[in-house]
């Protein structure tokens, strides 16, 4: 199957910090890839913005050498790369200054789509805000684009929500958080609400609990200012992890649009519980024969801030009463996967003697590496001799099922492109965000008042201990990392 690519509107897209790291590794490549397949207009431009003076070739150079490393094959397409290169500008802007605002604003288009994608620092966003609504940019229709972290507690995501609102309306402002931007996340929703095979099974009476895993392979070089300040909770949890709860948890919304998918994801992060410590559990990952731990990457052997968290949460609302939410996410782990698994109950009663224990179906939503949907459910062995159970999976790939000829869709592809179509659906709201740091401020502060150190842990492994023990002492097992 060949995905169907529906072309978008001519824009004026406006990328901030278009020297960056993130705006060099994803957001470019993924421009030119949309451009690539056809959906990008020929009316369409891209204008970079930094403080760096460049020319627009020398711009046009320095993004041809980021596509060129981060799409590897782009070299058999040396024809599509020029063109799409002549689609990029560039107008040096001093964000907190008035330098160059004017020239940007001569270079937009009154018709076409107008966004403006903020890849810099959150103690930016207010003040170019500001800037694009006194120099006659922020028109009602539009759309401006902010990446995380968006605060790093409720009273700076408040600040930064009142600061862009000063401009812009509510539904100009796209929170991106690129998890939601992955196929596998959209097909949750398909999966749930155009399934009837899930949805009536979808609730206490048959689920046992839920597993939500992202981990990862690497350490924080290359972040450890960032990180330190922050660590998994507030990196991973806040945003990430809490958005893959909210698609699993929510209720069916009324229809597919922005605001009744984005009114049941708060219904979810409000009706989370208040996490004990004991319900918890941090740890550190620690130098081995194979290189420095984390005291050593950030350079603070009295550094209290996690690398790694595992959390039981619950929901207490009528459909998830008494089931358990495992969340984890961590550095230096034995994979990097990302992953959603649905315990269903075991059977009431077993017809079959002899056979041992029969243990509830497990559907298995794979995020990352190898998108996809595992079913594990329980057969005859074949054979004669005797009656024997075995479990196997009904297993899915994306790639296979659906084209494995076709490249996989980078989640910031689908992104951008909705920013242009002015569709919400998959971006955070203002209220969506604050109530997420409401639930955690109580959780880190409670940390912060204690002075926990988090558990050592080896790395390559799948945490510390402690996290083993919140589902150990449940009577449950983590799904093994990778596995």
């Amino acid at each position: 199957m060949v995905s169907r690519v529906i072309p978008v509107s001519a824009f004026d897209l406006v990328l901030f910090g278009a020297t960056g790291d993130l705006a060099r590794r994803k957001i470019l490549p993924a421009l030119f890839h949309r451009y690539e397949v056809g959906q990008m207009p020929e009316e369409a431009r891209i204008i970079g913005s930094a403080r760096t003076e460049l020319t627009t070739e020398a711009f046009r150079a320095e993004v041809r050498q980021a596509i060129e490393e981060f799409t590897p094959d782009t070299p058999t397409r040396t024809e599509v790369l020029g063109r799409f290169l002549q689609k990029l500008d560039y107008v040096a802007v001093d964000a907190l200054g008035e330098d160059g605002w004017q020239a940007l604003a001569a270079m937009l288009r009154a018709d076409a789509v107008r966004a403006f994608y903020l890849s810099v620092g959150p103690s930016l966003f207010a003040g170019i805000a500001r800037q694009l609504e006194s120099h006659g940019m922020a028109t009602p229709e539009a759309r401006i684009v902010v990446e995380k972290p968006f605060g790093r507690d409720l009273e700076t995501a408040r600040a930064l929500n009142a600061g862009l609102r000063v401009c812009f309306e509510e539904h100009q402002i796209y929170r991106i958080d690129h998890y939601l931007g992955k196929e596998t996340v959209q097909n949750l929703m398909a999966l749930r609400f155009a399934n009837s095979l899930f949805e009536p099974l979808w609730n206490a009476t048959h689920i046992d609990h839920v597993q939500i895993t992202v981990a990862e392979s690497i350490g924080v070089e290359g972040r450890e200012a960032y990180y330190d300040q922050s660590g998994a909770m507030r990196d991973m949890v806040q945003n990430h992890l809490v958005q893959l709860l909210c698609l699993t948890a929510m209720e069916p919304p009324s229809k597919f649009t922005p605001n009744a998918v984005r009114d049941e994801k708060v219904k979810v992060i409000e009706a989370l519980d208040p996490v004990p410590p004991g319900d918890i559990a941090r740890g550190q990952y620690r130098a081995d024969e194979g290189g420095d731990g984390y005291l050593d990457h950030v350079g603070d052997p009295q550094s209290r801030t996690e690398s790694f968290i595992a959390l039981r949460v619950h929901v207490a609302n009528w459909r998830w009463a008494g089931v358990p939410f495992y969340l984890r996410t961590g550095k230096k782990l034995r994979a990097r996967v990302s992953e959603i698994v649905v315990q269903f109950r075991d059977p009431p009663h077993s017809i079959f003697p002899n056979v041992g224990p029969i243990h509830g179906n497990k559907l298995i939503i794979r995020l990352q590496p190898d998108e996809g949907i595992t079913l594990r459910t329980t057969i005859k062995d074949p054979g004669p001799g005797g009656f024997r159970l075995a479990e196997v999976p009904l297993d899915m790939s994306f790639a296979e099922a659906l084209g494995g000829d076709t490249r996989p869709q980078d989640a910031y592809e689908r992104l951008v492109m909705d920013v242009i179509r002015g569709d919400q659906t998959l971006f955070m709201r203002g209220d969506e965000a604050e109530a997420a740091w409401a639930w955690v401020d109580p959780i880190i502060a409670e940390w912060e008042r204690n002075r926990d150190r988090p558990y050592p842990y080896d790395q390559g492994s799948s945490g510390p201990e402690e996290a083993l023990m919140l589902l150990h002492r449940d009577g449950r097992r983590w799904r093994q990392i990778g596995g």
